[in-house]
C-alpha cells in the first residue's frame, strides 16, 4: 500500500510531466515521447524525448518548457546544449527532456535506452481556436476577433553545454567536451555504449 509521501510525490511528477509536455506542444514539437525511468536509474523518474526541425527551434522550445515549470511552481530547469541547438537537455529533476534534431534522434536512440515503461502522456487542455460568431452574436467582426495569436518561437539563452554535433560524427571526431550533469554524462554513455557494437558489426563485415 502507497504511503502519503508516495502519492504526493507520484503526484508532483505527474504535473512535471504534464508542464513540460505543454511546454513542447506549444511550440509544436515533433513525436513527443514518455518513459517511466524509475527501475532503470537512481537520478530521474522519466524521460520525455521530443523532435524538433531547427536549432532554432530547439531553443524554443527548452525556453517554453522552461518557463511552463516555472509556471507550474517548480524550480527552474538547468538547461544544456543551446549553443550547439542540436541537443537540448532540460534537466527538471525527477523529469529529463531530451529535445532533439531527427539526425540526432535517430543516431543516439535514446528509446532503446529507457523505453522499456513508455507512459501514456497525459491530455493536455488546448485553449478554443475561435470563438464561434453564432454564439456570441457577433457575426463575422467577432470570428475574426478571435483569430488565435501566432506563437512565435523565442530565443532562450543558458547555460553553455555541448551536444554531438552531425559534422563531428561526419568527420569520425568527438563531440566537444563541455562540463556536464552526471544526468548527462549517464544518457550520452548509455548512447554511446549502444551504438559501439553495431559500429563493430559493420567494421567486421566491411573487412569480410
Amino acid at each position: 500500500m502507497k504511503t502519503t509521501s508516495e502519492t504526493a510525490a507520484k503526484r508532483q511528477i505527474t504535473q512535471l510531466q504534464t508542464a513540460i509536455i505543454e511546454g513542447l506542444e506549444d511550440i509544436k514539437a515533433v513525436d513527443i515521447q514518455v518513459f517511466d525511468t524509475t527501475e532503470l536509474s537512481p537520478l530521474f523518474e522519466r524521460v520525455i524525448i521530443a523532435s524538433a526541425n531547427s536549432s532554432r527551434q530547439t531553443r524554443a522550445l527548452a525556453a517554453s518548457v522552461r518557463d511552463k515549470v516555472r509556471d507550474a511552481g517548480f524550480d527552474k530547469p538547468r538547461m544544456e546544449g543551446e549553443d550547439n541547438g542540436e541537443w537540448v537537455i532540460v534537466d527538471c529533476g525527477t523529469v529529463v527532456a531530451h529535445i532533439m534534431q531527427p539526425t540526432i534522434r535517430a543516431y543516439y536512440r535514446l528509446e532503446e535506452i529507457w523505453g522499456d515503461k513508455p507512459v501514456r502522456k497525459p491530455a493536455v487542455r488546448k485553449k478554443a481556436a475561435a470563438v464561434s460568431a453564432d454564439a456570441d452574436g457577433g457575426g463575422a467582426a467577432a470570428a475574426q476577433t478571435a483569430k488565435p495569436a501566432v506563437k512565435r518561437p523565442a530565443k532562450a539563452a543558458a547555460k553553455k553545454a555541448a551536444a554531438p554535433s552531425t559534422s563531428a560524427k561526419a568527420a569520425g571526431s568527438k563531440p566537444v567536451a563541455a562540463k556536464k550533469t552526471a544526468k548527462t554524462v549517464a544518457v550520452k554513455a548509455s548512447a554511446a555504449a549502444k551504438k559501439a557494437p553495431a559500429r563493430k558489426t559493420a567494421a567486421k563485415n566491411a573487412a569480410g
